[in-house]
């Protein structure tokens, strides 16, 4: 089995490289690969690209992520998110190959406060879940094989993201402000890279599990509380801070506007994950604990 990964080096891409690498020849691609052409902006060498490497698999681990900066730079997050996913599916199609694809919590408009499920109407926020949803949608309508993880508030070792932004800001100030009304699943990218070698053993026996699924680690938290665990752990650990545990104080999204904005519930159901799959989703705590200390000892 062949299998062709484009954005090699982040979070998720990065753990995939791991992940992927037991199951076939892995051909893993950056945004400067010279080899092949792994820069989703040209979207005529992406498809030439999967023409020439010809993979079984297609996995799209890159995206423009850059929420705030979307709102200014719409068509560079349109082109990542929604036209070049649209070109692998296409390509995938032509040669019955199977795509991979990660969207977002961000599609939906985050109300209400129970965990939204696959079927549940979007309604995205902001200009990067317009451009995730456009980039499902998209998919879909190539009629090509394929497997859509939503996933949410990603994180790894490797990368820049949450939890290495809490750290650093622990070490320079005496106190910090964190939003508290915004609720979701944090999810490490080894976990999300995980499950996806899982569920791509299942195709060989079950073809027919082409879909849309919800990817996130188990429960939910806030952003505030998430942070105050990073802290509890990081002082565990003995890291030098500034700002200790009991120094975060929680504040709204409205005390704290941003370019883009936020969905209030980012709850995820996975029911239909674990059930297709036979998985039991570990809960956010597991991993994000494993992770300070990885990132602690670095």
């Amino acid at each position: 089995m062949k299998i062709l990964l484009f954005g090699k080096n982040g979070q998720v891409g990065w753990e995939l490289q791991r992940s992927l690498a037991v199951l076939g020849e892995l051909v893993a691609l950056s945004s400067d690969s010279q080899d092949f052409c792994g820069d989703l902006s040209q979207l005529t060498q992406i498809a030439q690209t999967i023409r020439a490497v010809s993979p079984h698999i297609i996995v799209n681990a890159a995206a423009y992520t850059a929420v705030d900066k979307a709102e200014s730079e719409y068509e560079s997050a349109r082109i990542l998110n929604a036209a070049a996913p649209a070109v692998m599916a296409q390509e995938a199609k032509k040669i019955g190959a199977w795509l991979v694809h990660y969207s977002t919590d961000y599609v939906f408009d985050g109300s209400g406060d129970l965990p939204y499920l696959e079927t549940d109407a979007t309604g995205p926020l902001n200009s990067y879940g317009q451009t995730k949803l456009a980039g499902e949608q998209g998919i879909q309508d190539s009629g090509c094989a394929h497997l859509i993880f939503r996933t949410s508030w990603v994180y790894a070792a490797h990368g820049n993201n949450f939890i290495k932004t809490i750290l650093r800001l622990a070490q320079q100030r005496d106190h910090l402000t964190i939003v508290n009304d915004q609720i979701g699943s944090p999810t490490g990218a080894e976990l999300i890279a995980d499950v996806t070698a899982h569920a791509l053993l299942s195709l060989r026996h079950e073809p027919e599990v082409s879909g849309l699924y919800h990817l996130t680690a188990g429960g939910y938290t806030s952003w505030y509380d998430f942070a105050r665990m990073i802290l509890e752990q990081a002082e565990q650990a003995s890291l030098p801070l500034k700002t200790r545990s009991v120094d975060v104080t929680p504040i709204t999204s409205a005390d704290y506007p941003l370019p883009a904005k936020r969905p209030l519930n980012s709850r995820l159901n996975t029911r239909k994950l674990e059930t297709t799959f036979g998985l039991r989703l570990p809960p956010w705590q597991l991993g994000v604990s494993r992770v300070i200390h990885e990132i602690v000892k670095l």
